[in-house]
This record gives structure tokens, C-alpha cells and sequence, in this order.
């Protein structure tokens, strides 16, 4: 990844190869405003230093992103998860320029590429739903799992354990009740907490206390229920070193009371 531009173009090549996202803790700060379309696709803007420049159009890293969209060719989005880390997502392709928001459409697969060149006049309804499942699955719950693991070093916040392939996001407000894919929304679990927290089998309070369920803790089993379950009953979860990354206490009241209302 070239790390003094935003646009790469090598030089053996005819059309840019890669384009990225600088991380910023406030999505304001980026000194460019990607954005999301009411299309359901994600914009790039284009290089600039004076937005009410017409130059800009003729910018040597412009002309090399229209290149890549002219010829269909795939980029790599390098995506900032935090200062100097980077997420590439790729292959991605360029579906359409805006000149006059000075824009670029990205595509993140051939299939919505192919969508919005072939349907979008007879079908705006189609290529929206497509393209919007595909934004979340492959750059948003990406990013957000990369960013909430790293908030908690990598650790369960219930048991701690550190094995990062074992590790999930789990949202506190899921997706389908306006969950939004954020750092304070997530809680690095392992997927066997997860899959309970997802269950309703325990809940966490507003003040990160943890509740298992009633009738899970009469019941009687193996050492996994016990050590896994039962065990974390009134226990505490970990919590990120910095204070602006833990879980916002709205939602986990939110959720709480749907833990309560399960049990």
C-alpha cells in the first residue's frame, strides 16, 4: 500500500491499483467523505485540494481511478481500522463516476457491478437490496469485528480467552433492531458466548454485570455448562482500556431488558 497517497497508481501499470480510507475516531474528521448512496453502493471522492477547482478533474490520480473504471479492472480498498492499520478489502471495481459530486461508485463485487450497469433503471429496488448485503457482509461487520477486537486486545470479555480465530463481534443491539456497526455496540466474545448472549442465555447489565438465565443455572450437566455458563453468573466483564471504546450503557439496557423478558 503506497502510504503517502490516497490513489496508487505504479508506475508499470495504465489505471490505479488501490485506494484508501484513512482511519479517524469520528467519521467527520476523514479528510474525504465516503459515503453511502441512497443506491445502497459506497462512494469514493475524488483527489482534491480545492473542492471548487475544476483541475481537479484532470488530476493524474483521477484520471488513473476513470482508467480502472473505464477498463473494469479490480482495486484494493485499504480501509483504516485504527492509526496505521489497515483492512484491504478486494477485488472491488469503480461502477460509475459523479463529476459533479466529484465521486467515484464502488462496486465490491462483480455481481453488483453487473446490477447496477444492467438493472438499475428497471430494477433501483433490486440493485439497492443486493448492494446494501453486500456492504455489510463484506466491509462493514469486517471492520467492525476488526475494530472491536482490537478495542479489547484481542480477549472474551467474559472468559478471556485469546485465541483471535475463536473470537466474534457480538453486537449488544443486533442488526435487525437498528444495531449499528460500531465499537460501543460490540463486545469481542468467543463464539461459544457469543452463540449464548445471541441466545438470550445471559445477559449483561448496564453497570457490565453478567446474568445467566434461571432455568440454566438449576440446570445439571457436563463441566461446560458449569465452567462456561454457570459460572460467570455476577461475574464482570472486561472492559477496553480506553473508556470512549466501552459498551454504551443505553444499549445494554436495551438489551437487558430483552434478557429479562426471555428468562
Amino acid at each position: 500500500m503506497a502510504t503517502q497517497t490516497g490513489i496508487w497508481k505504479p508506475r508499470e501499470l495504465s489505471a490505479a491499483l488501490s485506494f484508501r480510507t484513512v482511519f479517524a475516531k469520528e467519521p467527520s474528521q476523514r479528510p474525504y467523505n465516503d459515503t453511502e448512496g441512497l443506491d445502497g453502493f459506497l462512494r469514493y471522492k475524488w483527489r482534491f485540494t480545492d473542492p471548487t477547482d475544476p483541475r481537479n478533474f484532470n488530476l493524474s490520480d483521477n484520471r488513473a481511478m476513470r482508467e480502472a473504471m473505464r477498463q473494469r479492472f479490480p482495486l484494493i480498498w485499504f480501509r483504516g481500522v485504527a492509526a496505521g492499520l489497515y483492512m484491504p478489502v478486494y477485488p472491488v471495481y469503480l461502477a460509475e463516476e459523479e463529476p459533479d459530486a466529484q465521486q467515484f461508485v464502488v462496486a465490491l463485487d462483480v455481481q453488483s457491478l453487473q446490477l447496477r450497469q444492467d438493472l438499475e433503471l428497471d430494477d433501483p429496488v433490486l440493485v439497492r437490496s443486493y448492494a446494501e448485503r453486500v456492504v455489510n457482509e463484506r466491509l462493514h461487520q469486517p471492520l467492525f469485528r476488526e475494530r472491536v477486537l482490537r478495542a479489547y486486545k484481542s480477549s472474551c470479555a467474559i472468559c478471556q480467552l485469546r485465541h483471535t480465530r475463536l473470537l466474534d463481534a457480538a453486537h449488544i443491539l443486533p442488526d435487525s433492531a437498528g444495531g449499528e456497526p460500531i465499537v460501543t455496540n460490540g463486545i469481542a466474545m468467543c463464539k461459544i458466548h457469543h452463540a449464548a448472549y445471541d441466545a438470550d442465555i445471559f445477559g449483561i447489565s448496564p453497570s457490565y454485570r453478567v446474568g445467566v438465565r434461571a432455568d440454566v443455572m438449576e440446570e445439571l450437566d457436563g463441566p461446560t455448562l458449569r465452567y462456561t455458563l454457570q459460572a460467570i453468573d455476577g461475574s464482570t466483564i472486561e472492559r477496553p482500556s480506553r473508556k470512549v471504546a466501552w459498551p454504551d450503557p443505553e444499549f445494554l439496557a436495551v438489551r437487558w431488558e430483552s434478557f429479562r423478558k426471555a428468562s
